[in-house]
């Protein structure tokens, strides 16, 4: 017996709905969502599956689920937003806003390291606890003090949790708001993105627990760069299960949204900065996504990748579509987000079963394989 989908999919776009049933039939989905817009309208918003192991609890039209790293598009589009508004330089020194983060040699590091994954300060020399984790100000105080372990603006290395307290600090200094806040009333709100980073106990009757890799990924114990970046903090699939994981802003990593949530927040940087009747940003401001900051293997992640202000760019030789301007990100266990300024495209997925994968998995590329069809 098939898994019930639900939702609307204009009939141009049917070979994504046949695409998320395989997911189910033959990837073993447990419960997900699908969302695309074109030209900014919603094309696709389809829902499916289950909340539980069990099959017996339905993922709802507003189901939301940690999204790990597809959080992280979030975190940039806000500062991208302050850069549009002329409020945050990308090119400055951090330590312009952040005075304290000049420690240890970083006074001229440049805030769009931060956006780029090449800071060098991917993981923590300070042992990070869960409870350190989420303590904002312990951990951007760790970082503020530590000593980058790579030249910053080099080369990149995936900063798998570091990220979204670098990025939302910047954030805080500027606005006197958490970043969490600042995201939910200059973005969320004016574009009715059902998206949270940092959620309340309300929220959470609507989130859906997430079932980890069957077979995690090993972290072995060496000196690399990819080693002590993904120890320390360690990237824990269960933690994002608790109360404490999904009250704390962790921008990198655990925002709580869907597929539709992440398209209606992301969409205007598909389509020049408008959507749904709002401008968020200018057109340049979007385009900054493809201001190329850093290209080749990322040292912790161990893959080649191009990284944007904030985003991955698609590329050589592995291109996620037929046009130029693409860029797009994934979490931990298969989300996916992806923008195409071309086609005026955003597309994403997102799901409960966790895959070991970092950056996204075969369920949310084939969907993507299926969009582009469909537009062909």
């Amino acid at each position: 017996m098939g898994v019930p989908i639900q939702g609307k999919c204009d009939a141009k776009f049917e070979a994504v709905k046949a695409a998320f049933e395989t997911n189910f039939k033959q990837f073993n989905d447990i419960g997900a969502s699908v969302a695309i817009s074109l030209d900014g309208e919603f094309v696709v918003d389809l829902w499916g599956g289950h909340l539980d192991s069990a099959k017996t609890d339905p993922w709802q039209e507003d189901t939301l689920v940690n999204v790990w790293s597809s959080t992280k598009t979030m975190a940039a589009m806000s500062l991208l937003l302050l850069a549009d508004k002329g409020e945050v330089d990308l090119y400055a020194p951090a330590a312009k806003y952040w005075p304290e983060f000049a420690q240890n040699g970083k006074d001229a590091v440049e805030v769009r390291t931060f956006l780029s994954h090449s800071a060098g300060l991917s993981g923590m020399d300070e042992p990070v606890s869960e409870d350190a984790l989420y303590d904002w100000d312990w951990m951007t105080s760790a970082l503020a003090k530590q000593a980058p372990w790579w030249e910053p603006g080099t080369q990149s290395g995936y900063h798998a949790l570091t990220q979204g307290h670098l990025i939302g600090e910047i954030v805080r200094r500027v606005t006197g708001q958490s970043l969490g806040n600042f995201y939910r009333q200059e973005i969320a709100e004016p574009l009715g993105a059902d998206f949270h980073i940092g959620t309340t106990e309300e929220i959470d009757q609507r989130v859906s627990d997430l079932f980890p890799p069957e077979s995690p990924v090993e972290i072995e114990k060496t000196d690399t760069i990819a080693s002590r970046t993904f120890r320390n903090p360690a990237v824990i699939a269960a933690a994002a299960n608790t109360r404490a994981w999904r009250a704390a802003e962790i921008p990198a990593a655990n925002g709580q949204g869907n597929a539709r949530s992440i398209v209606r927040a992301q969409t205007p940087m598909a389509c020049e900065g408008s959507a749904f009747g709002k401008t968020i940003l200018s057109r340049e401001g979007t385009r900054r996504v493809f201001d190329k900051q850093t290209a080749g293997m990322d040292l912790a992640l161990g893959i080649p990748v191009v990284f944007g202000m904030g985003y991955g760019i698609s590329a050589d030789p592995m291109p996620l579509g037929p046009n130029e301007n693409i860029a797009y990100w994934g979490g931990y266990g298969g989300s996916v987000v992806l923008i195409d300024q071309d086609a005026r495209l955003c597309f994403s997925y997102v799901m409960n079963r966790m895959e070991a994968g970092l950056v996204g998995d075969v369920r949310g590329f084939n969907l993507l394989q299926a969009t582009y069809q469909s537009l062909m």
